[in-house]
């Protein structure tokens, strides 16, 4: 019997096809205008007996397939503790909202933040600030290794955050030092997310952002811990604790 687990974000969806407690598929698509419809042509290309959905579009999915649902806070703690059973803090930034998750000894959720009132310090944060600082989302780690003035982003609402960068690049400030103060406001938001349920190691991090090159790695030196564990695809990670719930249906 196929299981798939469908994770709908505001960018992106991903999908996990396991067959009892083994994953067989997985993919990461962008959503384009209809994420339902790019949910629905996932379970058209696998045709699975069972589906779970989960993500801000689980509700759409279900009226139109009838599928089960599960929170994002659920699925993310069954895909990162069946990956990686010593998980205790989940760090999942997306699209459009962050969360921290914190697990117990039996890999149960004990407490969780989550931001989802806007997008600030997610990745539709990054992708503007970026595009107005002239670099790829990519690279945002690697050029913020060559700074050259301290400085600080004083907002983190994304439209008027875009505009300060503007303005720092027309006074002339590099653009590593900027991308530097774009990475630590994006930590900060993060953090006191963090520090509300108080860090315990190991920790797992997911989501869209956990992509980039090195912030996995930046993330765990402002933390002050050794290392953050980045899955190989962080963005499959809700959705493999979708299928995980339906395997125990």
């Amino acid at each position: 019997m196929l299981i798939a687990g469908i994770d709908i974000g505001s960018r992106t969806t991903g999908a996990v096809i396991m067959e009892g407690k083994t994953i067989v598929k997985q993919c990461v698509d962008f959503n384009g205008s209809q994420p339902d419809e790019k949910a629905v042509s996932i379970i058209e290309r696998f045709k699975p007996d069972v589906i779970v959905a989960t993500g801000y579009g689980r509700h759409m999915l279900h009226k139109k397939t009838g599928c089960r649902v599960i929170t994002e806070i659920k699925a993310h703690a069954m895909g990162a503790s069946f990956l990686y059973p010593s998980c205790r803090t989940v760090i999942d930034i997306g699209g459009q909202d962050s969360k921290v998750i914190r697990l117990g000894e039996e890999s149960k959720v004990t407490d969780f933040v989550m931001n989802d009132k806007c997008a600030a310090g997610t990745g539709k944060f990054l992708e503007v600030i970026t595009q107005a600082l002239g670099i790829h989302i990519k690279n945002i780690v690697l050029i913020s290794k060559d700074v050259k003035q301290n400085i600080s982003i004083n907002n983190m609402c994304t439209v008027f955050a875009e505009s300060e960068v503007i303005s720092l690049l027309s006074l002339g400030v590099d653009k590593a030092s900027i991308a530097l103060a774009i990475l630590n406001a994006i930590f900060q938001k993060t953090a006191s997310m963090i520090h509300r349920l108080g860090l315990k190691e190991d920790v797992v991090f997911s989501g869209g952002v956990a992509k980039i090159p090195g912030m996995g790695k930046y993330f765990a030196e402002k933390l002050g811990i050794k290392h953050i564990i980045v899955p190989e695809e962080p963005g499959i990670i809700g959705a493999l604790g979708a299928a995980l719930y339906g395997s125990c249906l």
